[in-house]
């Protein structure tokens, strides 16, 4: 049996749109056996399809079909530690699980760069995909069917202070309260931060990201869907947040903060929280995942 361990994904980084993702220190783990029959199991109380339509095995039977095999059935056991439709590349890492793990069976038929290719058509896009498979920080574009990335290391002055709440959000929910066009004034306002902020979390250069995370694209429209938006972005920028976004279509709430800080950070994010009534959120400060999904032979 192989073991695929998968990093949750933080897309856009506020300027990002659809182009910026970066991996994060939270794992799924995806235990995976070829077998006769169909067996899906669960290490943890979260509900998942446990037939056909589970998003691993459909993954896993679509890459054995690419490459000209059929796939009778799997032994799959999940561990689910990223939240579902929070914003945190669930989907993602369950796409990243299957193709991984499936490809090891076969042999590793595919190289890494087919594999970033075939996540990103089956997610739609590469900004949670491709970050969970490479690591680090990822700017990606797609060309003729092709995902162009570049990944890049996070800076270690950088944590990643997590605020997850206790509701989900759709990503077609949110896509569906975006405007169809947008004036040329906020594509560059847009284009501007985003390279800025490639830069800025490369270097280290913190005084950059209050400035970087800005956005007229997305989050603007989509902070009527978050309860309590307005507060958590207060309450982070309250505690010496560098900058602070909706990560992916939301709703988590993600601050960048100085890893010196991130104990003092925890102790009153978390006390601010309860302090104005803001309860079932899950609060983390995670590190950037700079290598991506890993797989173990157990």
């Amino acid at each position: 049996m192989i073991r695929i361990q998968v990093p949750a994904t933080s897309a856009n980084l506020g300027s990002g749109f659809d182009a910026l993702g970066i991996a994060l220190t939270m794992y799924n783990q995806v235990w995976m056996e070829e077998s006769d029959t169909l067996e899906i199991t669960s290490k943890d109380e979260v509900k998942i399809p446990t037939d056909e339509s589970n998003l691993i095995f459909w993954v896993a039977r679509r890459l054995y079909e690419e490459c000209g095999h059929k796939l009778p059935g799997l032994k799959i056991l999940q561990k689910n530690n990223i939240p579902m439709a929070r914003g945190l590349g669930s989907s993602s890492a369950c796409i990243v699980a299957g193709l991984l793990g499936a490809n090891r069976m076969l042999g590793s038929p595919l190289s890494q760069s087919d594999l970033i290719n075939l996540a990103a058509e089956i997610e739609g896009h590469p900004d949670n995909t491709t970050p969970a498979i490479s690591g680090g920080l990822v700017a990606s574009a797609i060309e003729g069917g092709r995902v162009y990335s570049v990944s890049v290391p996070v800076s270690e002055k950088i944590r990643f202070a997590v605020f997850i709440p206790p509701f989900e959000l759709k990503t077609e929910k949110a896509r569906a309260v975006l405007p169809k066009e947008y004036s040329r004034e906020d594509a560059v306002y847009n284009l501007s931060r985003s390279a800025l902020m490639t830069a800025t979390l490369f270097s280290g250069k913190t005084e950059n990201l209050r400035v970087a995370v800005q956005d007229r694209l997305h989050q603007p429209y989509r902070s009527g869907l978050i309860n309590h938006y307005d507060q958590v972005f207060r309450i982070s920028y309250e505690l010496g947040s560098l900058g602070t976004y909706v990560s992916g279509a939301g709703p988590t709430i993600i601050a960048m903060i100085n890893a010196a800080d991130a104990d003092d950070f925890r102790k009153y994010a978390v006390a601010h929280l309860k302090e104005k009534g803001i309860e079932g959120w899950r609060f983390e400060i995670l590190n950037a995942n700079s290598h991506g999904a890993e797989i173990v032979i157990e």
